[in-house]
């Protein structure tokens, strides 16, 4: 755990004091601001451990301290973190042991920010946040509400209660232990020539945030992903495709026997009837005309397995009638669940990171507010989780 500088320091010492009630091993990193508002005496006391402030301690050094500190650690919090931390943290610098641990660490990072009202609306601020949230860094809080300075706003710390109940999310629930779960992600990209293709904007973040909350509730997972820019989840097993078909064959093969399917795919509905071998001219063919022959619909297909995954669940993304549109799929290909979420409204278009969207069952359906597409799929994997063990669900 790390403590920035700040009035909100006096936090962390409560905070400290509940990670080990829930039975944690903490250590503490204190900056040089943190140790204006609370002593290392303090921070040792209540963690047992030896509190590290200096990047450089020769003591340490010797053998290589921040490193060591940095794979120690199963989860580091920075409570609080200030514009400064923050801002330090996404452009990558590493001019103390704070920031220095942060980029050494392959454990999951949470800031919990504190600050003036003003400076967590600065535009630079919140350019800061998208750039941790982007990278799989959890962003706790703040609250709002009267200030140190006398403002009222966001920026405030949230109380140490809180920011131990949204850290205890950062580790694996359980809930799908012993769990195969197998979800497709991202575009299908279908060949015109070599050099030309048919696609869609589906980023795939929405499908890697879905594995990675899979792989932390203790779930065995595969992702089947078309071409995006990003990197696999720890502990999830990554099979890449290029099209549809390649998809559809993919997904025949490791969905069959399987607890889980989730489609969260963009999978084309069309491709190219005869892609050409070479570059097509321009000169040549001034008039292209492309015939286009239907996918097969990777969704339907592992409805229809003879070992049909125990919960088949698929994502309607639509412009228009979102609800009506996504009851009809849930209906048409024989899911038990589709998560229906709007790509028109910018908030949660193509690309974003977040989103907000509606699970429809057969008997239920359940809305989840606007927020990080990370803090979606992790409500999504808790509801999935309990449908599966139901007895219904264990006995199909």
């Amino acid at each position: 755990m790390a403590i920035a500088g700040g009035i909100a320091a006096y936090k962390g010492a409560e905070l400290v004091r509940l990670l080990k009630k829930q039975g944690a091993d903490v250590r503490v990193i204190l900056s040089r601001g943190a140790r204006e508002f609370i002593t290392p005496l303090t921070m040792q006391a209540l963690s047992g451990e030896p509190v590290h402030t200096e990047l450089l301690d020769e003591s340490a050094e010797a053998g290589m301290g921040h490193i060591e500190l940095a794979r120690w650690a199963d989860l580091l919090v920075i409570a609080p973190a200030t514009a400064d931390v923050i801002a330090r943290l996404a452009h990558g610098r590493a001019d103390d042991l704070m920031t220095t641990a942060a980029l050494a660490t392959a454990a999951p990072v949470a800031v919990a920010p504190a600050m003036n009202q003003q400076m967590w609306a600065n535009a630079a601020t919140q350019e800061n946040l998208i750039l941790l949230t982007q990278r799989g860094i959890q962003i706790i809080g703040p609250d709002q509400g009267e200030q140190a300075c006398g403002d009222v706003g966001p920026g405030r710390l949230l109380e140490p209660a809180q920011i131990l109940q949204a850290l205890q999310s950062r580790f694996s629930s359980r809930q799908l232990d012993n769990k195969k779960v197998v979800i497709t992600a991202g575009p299908t990209v279908e060949a015109i020539d070599p050099v030309r293709f048919l696609s869609n904007h589906s980023s795939g973040k929405m499908g890697y945030a879905l594995a990675r909350a899979c792989a932390e509730a203790g779930a065995e997972v595969t992702l089947i992903s078309g071409p995006v820019h990003l990197s696999p989840p720890d502990r999830v097993r990554l099979l890449s495709v290029t099209s549809a078909i390649e998809m559809h064959d993919a997904s025949i093969q490791e969905a069959d026997g399987a607890d889980l399917f989730i489609g969260a795919a963009a999978v084309a509905d069309f491709r190219v009837s005869n892609p050409a071998r070479e570059k097509i001219k321009k000169n040549a063919q001034p008039d292209l005309t492309l015939t286009l022959v239907e996918n097969p619909d990777v969704i339907a297909a592992v409805c229809q397995l003879a070992r049909r995954p125990t919960l088949v669940v698929g994502f309607a993304a639509e412009t228009s009638d979102l609800l009506s549109h996504a009851r009809e799929k849930r209906v048409k290909k024989g899911l038990d669940l589709v998560i229906a979420n709007d790509v028109s409204d910018p908030h949660t278009s193509f690309g974003s990171d977040q989103n907000a969207v509606h699970l429809i069952g057969a008997l239920s359906e359940q809305h989840l507010a606007l927020a990080s597409k990370q803090v979606i799929a992790e409500k999504i994997v808790s509801i999935l989780a309990e449908r599966l063990s139901e007895p219904a669900a264990a006995s199909s």
